[in-house]
């Protein structure tokens, strides 16, 4: 644990996102961008842990993050997407979705765009959960069902599908250029094609069982049929979107509610989780075989397989694959990668070997050190 380091900022931070680096360049990240919610006055803030000519180390131990500028920030932050290295996008309880651009040169925050309560209900303002990006393309998801997408370069809305979810979708991330994956609260996972008119998803999959709501959703980023989900049960679970409407397999992975799931950008071995419990588990897997490791049985015992729960007459030879992996050649291990907490670790991101996660505890932890 010598390489986290902990800030106490006075306010709960809900998300917590690094801004991207150059894949040219060798860059480490360095700047890091927060959003908190259910304080009195909330707001984005923006981050370093480089020494950005900050040398006074009056309040922190060398190391710290140190805030470079903030701006408040209407509602709760529920959700925050770089969308290149100079702003971001968030979503708020509000239905608003706003971008800010960050001034690097005079370490201040304006707002760049902004779209009030685009997410509403007949008489109410309904918040807005989620927000994937590729700029210049925005798309954004809320409780009212719907599907938001914006341009950053123009005013309007470029569509919506008014009725996408019955009901709420907690989640969004895009699976290719042209399609999105949601989740829902009824443990739905849906997939959109936007190059269709039509407002259906293309493929629904669904947790079998209780309809478990499902809160966090990610992709794989070399493997883009694998997906990770995680819901209200704390179970993670893995999806392959090509093979049957079921998760892949399921983990106990934590006591309460899974906020977030992340795959490893560039070493998608390796997963992160955060929960409610409090803690934040990094997931490895080490395997010597072609198939993809998180589709391979492992020898942790708490995983459970989908033979386990495969409908008769499913896909035998999705069934069979799993049954007869060497499980020899697939292993699962998982990490705590915080001190012991007892409040809410809402918010994770992992960026080469940096991870920085916010809590309810009104603490940020930066971990310089991830092991992957």
């Amino acid at each position: 644990m010598e390489s986290v380091n902990a800030k106490y900022v006075s306010q709960k931070i809900s998300k917590t996102r690094w801004r991207p680096v150059s894949h040219s360049s060798l860059q480490q990240p360095d700047i890091f961008a927060t959003g908190s919610w259910d304080n009195e006055n909330n707001k984005i803030s923006f981050w370093s842990i480089g020494n950005h000519g900050s040398s006074d180390m009056e309040d922190g131990f060398e190391g710290d993050p140190q805030l470079l500028c903030e701006h408040k920030h209407d509602g709760d932050v529920l959700d925050l997407q770089f969308l290149d290295q100079d702003r971001i996008v968030t979503t708020s309880s509000t239905g608003a979705v706003t971008i800010f651009r960050h001034h690097q040169n005079s370490e201040t925050i304006s707002v760049s765009q902004s779209w009030p309560r685009v997410h509403r209900y007949p008489c109410d303002n309904a918040p807005c959960t989620g927000v994937v990006c590729s700029s210049p393309e925005i798309v954004t998801v809320g409780e009212d069902g719907k599907i938001i997408v914006f341009r950053a370069d123009q005013e309007g809305v470029v569509r919506v599908i008014e009725n996408a979810d019955s009901s709420t979708i907690h989640a969004v991330t895009y699976l290719r250029t042209t399609e999105i994956l949601t989740v829902n609260s009824i443990g739905q996972l849906k997939l959109w094609d936007f190059r269709q008119q039509s407002n259906s998803p293309s493929q629904i999959l669904s947790l079998s069982g209780d309809r478990v709501p499902l809160h966090c959703v990610d992709r794989h980023p070399n493997q883009q049929h694998i997906v990770a989900t995680g819901g209200q049960d704390g179970m993670l679970c893995v999806w392959d979107v090509r093979q049957g409407s079921t998760p892949f397999s399921l983990m106990e992975a934590h006591s309460a509610e899974m906020w977030e799931v992340h795959f490893h950008p560039t070493n998608p071995d390796h997963l992160f989780t955060c929960s409610e419990d409090g803690s934040l588990l990094h997931w490895e897997t080490s395997t010597h075989s072609d198939m993809p490791s998180f589709l391979q049985g492992g020898r942790n015992n708490s995983m459970i397989s989908r033979s386990a729960m495969a409908p008769a007459g499913g896909n035998q030879s999705l069934i069979s694959a799993w049954l007869n992996g060497d499980s020899s050649k697939g292993r699962l291990e998982t990490t705590h990668m915080l001190p012991s907490q007892t409040l809410s670790v809402n918010s994770l991101d992992v960026l080469g070997q940096f991870l920085v996660c916010g809590t309810d505890g009104e603490a940020i932890f930066v971990n310089r050190q991830v092991p992957v």
